[in-house]
């Protein structure tokens, strides 16, 4: 039945993720939890296929978990709202999307295990995100955990600030709190200790980091992680203008669409009316026509959620994970993507039809980056590794009725450019005009593609200015050297013209496209062009009797490293090499080490390619034979279009060069209109 509000509001509320790297234990725990707080009667276990949070039937099958799921706890007169998210490699992109939701954090850690690199990596996200963070390390019931140990390895690999909570009257951690700041310092020297409540100001700035030590399938340590997190939640926000970010879009059991997000100021009420704009920069309005609060996969329908409350809403129809609703706005470009690209095979059905349904799979998770490739007549998708591809075959048949392979995977290379260049782009057949001057600029990596414009609106309307961003925005741009997306590069729209009776919209569109092709290809002429590929950060721990093999592998494949730090009987070796020469080396350091060794990546971002001739030669890509993403133009003459090559446009142009439009961007000059 609907209701105005789930319950009574506690005096705190937070909202609490729940992240490890996979076997650490997570969802254990989570059982652990719910149980300790007399949510549920008995605990359900992962081996037996009846944890409560892992309901999918591909999580049961798999024992690991797939989707982000919510339960609800109430504490100590907190309500805390958990989010447990995939620890799988495979999905960090959908444990990424919950962090800009997140009041705080908990990060488990297999005592077994120890920091493992995907660990290090939720760390850094946590990090960017500046989600304050309690460390739980799990299995302490293991022959051989010790939990002086691990927390040193917490202190070194993560940070210093990692504290045993347990003991955080002793005089040692009082000493360590008060190195972390300043006040806490003052306090510490003028009162001999560090007072609780610092304390906890100290976790919500991530000074501190309180580390928790238990066996959640024993049920030990789980009560305290309760009482430290209800302790730091905070009474929720009150009197600010409303604002939500959307973390996570679904499907539920009858396919309806729902939208998962954080009430971050004011109220959500049912039937209210709210406002965006797409990815492509077009407008869109719908009515939210109901709220739910999810527990597991049982919700409760209510009449309106307030600020500080995760919720689920239907009727939301453009909205992807990352979007901001209201005075939030804006979207959020991701820390991780895939690298690898695979050609999608179907098995006895229509490609076409795979295609619209992968599109509708990337409503859920936009990094799959479906793509129809005209001229192969192919579907490609982009996924992080074998077990998503394994979860996307078997949505596809269970949603669908579609059977589908994959190919091998490709590296997804991408494209920037060496130094500014301007590009112009003009369409005139008979009875259009639109021509469109963009000065292309390159931008440190992780830029993405940056939009402005610093043109006069008396030589171009503000619509027109507009109209064309929207559409530099409406499709990704292919590079000149392979066909690869560019990135890390600034669009300014520096001059333009439109003409009072023939000029569409669509003109504009074509001179656009136009304008940023003629833009790459004079980039290539001149050399400018750079081809980039993703590398990993790796740690490759082996025997110390291994460390040659491992060093002439890591040369062979042209890795930065470090020297190789041997402790005991083994040794780590940390360092950066590219995707493509990295291949599958995990399983030949699993062969010559005889199972000992292990190997961690994370992707560190993109870099120049090592061997760029060599994959341009492979690729061969001719850019001018690319016609749906020409650079020449058309110009009109004697009433008939004809066009003109690229390297003549420029020539051709009506609007007369202005250098002063054109020097390196300056902040003073750009009004920002969005990123890719």
């Amino acid at each position: 039945m609907p209701t105005d509000q789930a319950s009574a509001t506690p005096a705190r509320h937070a909202v609490v993720g729940l992240l490890a790297h996979v076997d650490a234990g997570k969802t254990t725990l989570a059982e652990a939890l719910l149980y300790c707080s007399g949510t549920i009667r008995a605990a359900g276990r992962v081996d037996h296929g009846d944890a409560h949070l892992d309901f999918d039937p591909i999580e049961r099958d798999r024992g690991i978990t797939v989707f982000a799921k919510q339960m609800v706890i109430e504490h100590d007169n907190a309500r805390l709202m958990f989010l447990d998210t995939p620890g799988h490699v495979d999905f960090c992109a959908e444990a990424e999307r919950t962090l800009g939701v997140l009041d705080l954090a908990v990060l488990v850690v297999g005592a077994n295990d120890g920091v493992q690199g995907h660990a290090r990596t939720l760390w850094r996200l946590l990090k960017r995100y500046d989600v304050p963070t309690i460390v739980f390390v799990n299995k302490m019931d293991l022959a051989g955990a010790q939990a002086q140990t691990v927390l040193d390895e917490l202190q070194r690999k993560l940070d210093a600030g990692c504290y045993d909570h347990a003991r955080v009257t002793d005089p040692q951690v009082q000493e360590q709190l008060a190195t972390t700041d300043d006040d806490a310092l003052e306090e510490y020297l003028d009162q001999g200790s560090v007072s609780n409540e610092r304390v906890r100001d100290l976790v919500r700035t991530r000074k501190a980091f309180p580390v928790l030590f238990g066996a959640a399938l024993r049920m030990e340590g789980a009560r305290e992680l309760l009482e430290v997190l209800a302790r730091l939640a905070l009474p929720p926000q009150a009197d600010a203008p409303f604002a939500a970010r959307v973390y996570k879009v679904a499907r539920d059991q009858r396919g309806e669409r729902v939208a998962f997000a954080k009430v971050l100021g004011g109220t959500l009420r049912a039937k209210t009316l709210l406002e965006g704009v797409t990815a492509t920069g077009k407008p869109w309005s719908n009515k939210v026509d109901q709220l739910r609060i999810y527990h597991a996969n049982k919700y409760e329908v209510v009449g309106e959620v307030p600020a500080g409350w995760t919720c689920a809403a239907t009727g939301l129809a453009h909205v992807v994970p990352g979007d901001g609703l209201g005075a939030a706005g804006g979207r959020r470009a991701p820390l991780l993507e895939p690298v690898l690209d695979y050609k999608v095979e179907p098995h006895d059905c229509d490609a076409h039809a795979v295609y619209r349904a992968l599109c509708e799979l990337a409503e859920e998770d936009p990094l799959l980056g479906a793509a129809w490739v005209e001229e192969l007549q192919e579907v490609r998708v982009r996924l992080m590794g074998v077990v998503q591809q394994e979860v996307v075959q078997r949505l596809l048949l269970e949603r669908y009725g579609l059977a589908v392979g994959f190919g091998p995977g490709s590296i997804r290379y991408a494209e920037t450019i060496a130094q500014p260049v301007v590009g112009v782009g003009h369409f005139e057949p008979l009875r259009h005009y639109a021509e469109v001057h963009l000065l292309l600029e390159p931008l440190p990596q992780g830029s993405g593609v940056v939009l402005g414009t610093r043109c006069s609106e008396d030589d171009l309307d503000r619509n027109w200015q507009r109209l064309i961003l929207t559409n530099a925005m409406e499709r990704p741009h292919r590079g000149t050297l392979v066909g690869a997306p560019i990135t890390n590069m600034r669009i300014t729209l520096v001059a333009g013209r439109a003409h009072a009776k023939h000029t569409e919209g669509g003109d504009f569109r074509q001179a656009t496209y136009r304008a940023i092709r003629q833009g790459l290809m004079q980039a290539r002429s001149e050399g400018q062009c750079v081809l980039l590929e993703p590398w990993y950060a790796f740690e490759l721990e082996v025997p110390a009797h291994k460390v040659g093999r491992a060093l002439a592998d890591l040369q062979r494949m042209g890795a930065r490293f470090l020297a190789p730090q041997v402790t005991g009987e083994m040794a780590l070796i940390e360092g950066e090499a590219p995707v493509a020469t990295m291949g599958d080396y995990a399983l030949q350091v699993s062969a010559y080490t005889g199972g000992q060794g292990r190997l961690f990546v994370e992707l560190a971002g993109y870099e120049p390619c090592h061997d760029a001739d060599q994959v341009v030669s492979e690729a061969a890509y001719d850019p001018r034979a690319d016609l749906p993403h020409t650079p020449d133009s058309v110009f009109c003459s004697h009433g008939a279009g004809y066009t003109v090559p690229w390297d003549q446009v420029p020539q051709h142009a009506h609007v007369s060069p202005d250098p002063s439009r054109y020097r390196p961007w300056r902040e003073a000059d750009e009004t920002f209109f969005g990123r890719v």
